[in-house]
């Protein structure tokens, strides 16, 4: 489920009165700390490691001057009196009142990629005590099982790199005030997971695959003869011509409508080859009609392999 918006209200009135309160939780490693630097760069008030049972007792303390500044609260494992069941519990309760804009974002992370981490950053698991980090990660997900099933956006860290929850979290989060719509344009790999936000996505698969050929495999989407190899296909320049024309078509729409935030994903296989060509050459036309989109490969620099293609088919 996805956040709408921020000033995307028919009523300005309605939501200058509300008190636009966001919950930041998630595994322990998944990135709430990125978060919440990025959430306080775009103008959020934030308090981390909050005892959530004062929550209501905060708001209440809430002074009508403070209603434009949004805020942002985080919270962990780690938190004291920590009790998912509890904490769901109140917020439910909180989210029948009409002076709140409540939402709950957790970030999530696979296993093996927190394990990773943990290794990387020589840091023992708060959970683990003197055991691995995945005994630690394992009771953690257990715990926080019923907060990441009700939580209403769901952002999965894994395949991110700083720079990308970073700009995930300003496409969700910041504030639209009437400034030029942000346009991004992003590459992904099917097999290693759908973008998490993403307005428009679109399937690349059904173009003939460089990965088949020996000599292109470790190229990429930006090598010519990557491009020369996609282009050749007999699909392609109907398909370019159509996505393209939509794209162009949508974007004013979206403007319109209030939307600051655009983010058009290309999906392949492996999020090296096919994906990464159209993304570049889609963010090449949309340039030459007068938009200013922001490129991001999210599997560029991933190994080319043959386990994570499935067969020539794809």
């Amino acid at each position: 489920m996805l956040l709408p918006m921020p000033g995307e209200s028919n009523n300005p009135s309605i939501a200058r009165d509300k008190q636009r309160l966001l919950l930041v939780t998630g595994l322990l490693g998944a990135g709430k700390s990125t978060a919440l630097k990025v959430l306080e760069d775009l103008g959020w008030e934030i308090i981390d490691n909050f005892p959530i049972r004062l929550l209501e007792r905060l708001i209440d303390t809430q002074e009508s001057g403070d209603l434009a500044a949004p805020l942002a609260i985080g919270f962990d494992s780690r938190t004291r009196g920590f009790d998912p069941r509890g904490i769901i519990a109140q917020v439910k309760a909180l989210t029948g009142r009409d002076d709140l804009e409540l939402t709950t974002l957790f970030l999530d992370c696979s296993n093996p990629e927190l394990e990773r981490r943990y290794n990387e950053t020589r840091r023992r698991h708060p959970l683990a005590a003197d055991l691995p980090a995945a005994t630690g990660i394992k009771a953690e997900r257990e715990l926080l099982e019923p907060l990441r099933r009700w939580a209403d956006l769901l952002i999965d860290t894994s395949e991110f790199s700083a720079n990308a929850l970073q700009q995930v979290i300003r496409e969700s989060f910041a504030s639209g005030d009437g400034r030029e719509l942000t346009l991004t344009v992003s590459s992904f790999g099917f097999a290693r997971g759908m973008p998490p936000v993403a307005d428009l996505v679109f399937d690349m698969r059904f173009l003939d695959n460089p990965h088949w050929v020996p000599e292109l495999r470790e190229l990429t989407g930006f090598d010519p003869a990557v491009g020369e190899h996609i282009r050749k296909d007999p699909a392609f320049e109907e398909a370019f011509d159509r996505i393209s024309g939509l794209i162009k078509q949508l974007l004013p729409r979206y403007r319109a409508q209030g939307k600051a935030y655009v983010h058009v994903a290309f999906g392949c296989t492996g999020g090296r080859h096919r994906s990464v060509f159209m993304a570049e050459q889609i963010g090449a036309a949309l340039r030459n009609a007068g938009f200013s989109p922001t490129l991001l490969h999210r599997n560029l620099g991933s190994r080319a392999a043959d386990l994570l293609e499935r067969g020539p088919a794809l």
